[in-house]
């Protein structure tokens, strides 16, 4: 038997839980790269449009919240033009929940794959959360553009230096989607329902995160459910993302911070059972 000094790589098994060797996944970087093509190619081939839809997707939806929330249901936006309160919030929400619904589905949908080549299988959901940043980027550009047509007509934000804490809400948002993400994935191995309650979950999750509403609305109802808000995790990064590009509402740090230790504690565990649950998944998937 040859010595394992004379092979480039070795795969073991993984015993324990905390047998977890991340820098499997920078040496993997070029599988991430063609994982991120296949996703886009798969995304829109056949269409007609094709990737002209990361730009109509997000003017649609900021419409139909405009004129549903904005002037059907009159939900005041702090004083920000409706259009750019909703586009802004649209792009936020939508990142975060993309990482988590594609990072969820991460085993049922791979297990073909899983079975039968050998990688680090965080390769997959660190892929979408990365595929999700390319919408995002564009949505914002998108916004931009459409916050210089406004402002030619009198409608203004009031971006201030707070967007220096923009990389930073960003990575949280994608931190804690794949933390949230992986859990699911890990636990729909065995329980498959779980796959069809994803999107209910999320769908009541963003109306319980002011999305489509600013935080100062949530005060007039009672002072204990605005500090209930407040403890959803993903509230405070919308708020001050919000802040920090529109100028509404004013920056909270103190919810933020217990926002990231729950954020550290979803993908520290997230991973954590990821990780164990590869080793078996196969069985049971």
């Amino acid at each position: 038997m040859k010595n394992n000094s004379e092979w480039t790589t070795v795969i073991k098994p993984k015993a324990g839980w905390f047998d977890i060797n991340l820098k499997e996944l920078w040496h993997y970087r070029d599988l991430i790269f063609m994982f991120l093509k296949r996703n886009f190619n798969s995304a829109y081939k056949q269409t007609v449009l094709g990737p002209l839809w990361f730009l109509i997707s997000p003017l649609l939806s900021s419409a139909t919240y405009t004129i549903v929330f904005g002037h059907i249901a009159r939900i005041s936006t702090d004083g920000v033009p409706q259009f750019l309160f909703y586009m802004c919030s649209n792009a936020a929400w939508g990142y975060f929940s993309a990482c988590l619904s594609s990072t969820a589905s991460t085993f049922t949908s791979n297990a073909y794959l899983f079975g039968k080549v050998y990688f680090p299988r965080l390769v997959s959901p660190v892929t979408t959360v990365i595929y999700g940043l390319l919408s995002f980027v564009i949505q914002m550009l998108l916004f931009t553009v459409c916050s210089v047509v406004l402002a030619a007509r009198g409608q203004y934000i009031h971006p201030n230096i707070y967007m220096l804490y923009l990389p930073l809400m960003i990575a949280q948002m994608a931190l804690l989607g794949l933390g949230v993400g992986i859990i699911i994935s890990s636990v729909t191995t065995k329980y498959r329902d779980l796959t069809i309650l994803i999107g209910f979950g999320l769908q009541l999750w963003m109306y319980a995160t002011p999305v489509v509403y600013p935080i100062s609305q949530v005060a007039s109802i009672a002072p204990w459910f605005q500090r209930l808000i407040w403890l959803n995790p993903v509230a405070p990064i919308m708020n001050n993302f919000r802040y920090a590009i529109l100028g509404c509402g004013s920056f909270n740090y103190t919810y933020w911070g217990i926002s990231w230790i729950v954020t550290a504690l979803f993908l520290f565990f997230g991973v954590l059972i990821f990780s164990r649950v590869e080793k078996t998944f196969m069985d049971t998937v």
